[in-house]
């Protein structure tokens, strides 16, 4: 069912999935890289991708759906990982919405997915991983503070953990519009009850009482008194 193809350095697995993808490659092929020169996550922002310590995979789909639910390949993104993290590190993973994975307070993977959209519909969508294995030898630097690693010096199985995600992820994918990841992402929101603040281009337009995720995985705030819900954009906790 998956094509797996290797590669020692790449820009972006994203990247090499897309060019892929307009030649005509079939669904679930996939790239994992050992490192990339130019990762990057949501909002333009790079992930930290050196060599040897991290994960870095991008996964072609051909989905049946509306453009307008892309947010489902995310969100069942997020679960596999999350209960992949789990069940190889034997700790409890968060999910901050949407599409990060924290192990304690801290962020352990990224998850960025792309498409070209033809009319109303997905021609095709790149769904972007990466997750710190082990910290850097140098440390994380600037990100120390905020970025951690599944393990620290204990050994790991890195094919294992790629099989798994693909594996859990295609489970949900095969019914996605049921949502059947409902449960799985809902229970682990970090969010909920959490003053953030949210923003856009950096900028913070407000701060706002997190309520949970609603049945579509928009996120639902209270807003001086009024609930609204976000299907798009960035959010932070508020320190």
């Amino acid at each position: 069912m998956f094509e797996i193809k290797y590669f020692s350095e790449v820009t972006s697995t994203n990247d090499i999935v897309k060019d892929l993808a307009k030649g005509g490659a079939p669904e679930w092929t996939v790239a994992v890289a050992d490192a990339q020169t130019c990762g990057r996550g949501r909002m333009g922002r790079s992930f930290m991708s050196p060599k040897g310590t991290g994960l870095y995979m991008s996964i072609l789909l051909r989905p049946r759906l509306g453009a307008d639910k892309s947010l489902l390949i995310t969100t069942a993104a997020a679960c596999a990982v999350a209960k992949t993290v789990e069940k190889h590190t034997g700790k409890a993973a968060r999910i901050k919405w949407v599409n990060d994975i924290f192990l304690g307070e801290k962020k352990v993977c990224g998850i960025l997915t792309e498409g070209q959209v033809s009319g109303d519909k997905l021609e095709y969508a790149v769904l972007g991983i990466g997750i710190n294995l082990e910290a850097p030898k140098g440390g994380f630097g600037e990100l120390e503070g905020i970025a951690t690693s599944m393990f620290n010096g204990e050994s790991y199985d890195k094919a294992a953990i790629i099989s798994d995600i693909l594996e859990r992820f295609a489970a949900y994918y095969e019914n996605l519009e049921e949502k059947p990841h409902f449960n799985d992402y809902t229970s682990r929101d970090m969010l909920r009850g959490k003053t953030v603040k949210v923003t856009s281009a950096g900028e913070v337009l407000y701060e706002a009482t997190v309520c949970g995720i609603d049945e579509n995985f928009a996120l639902v705030i209270d807003r001086d008194e009024k609930k609204e819900s976000l299907q798009s954009g960035e959010v932070s906790i508020k320190i």
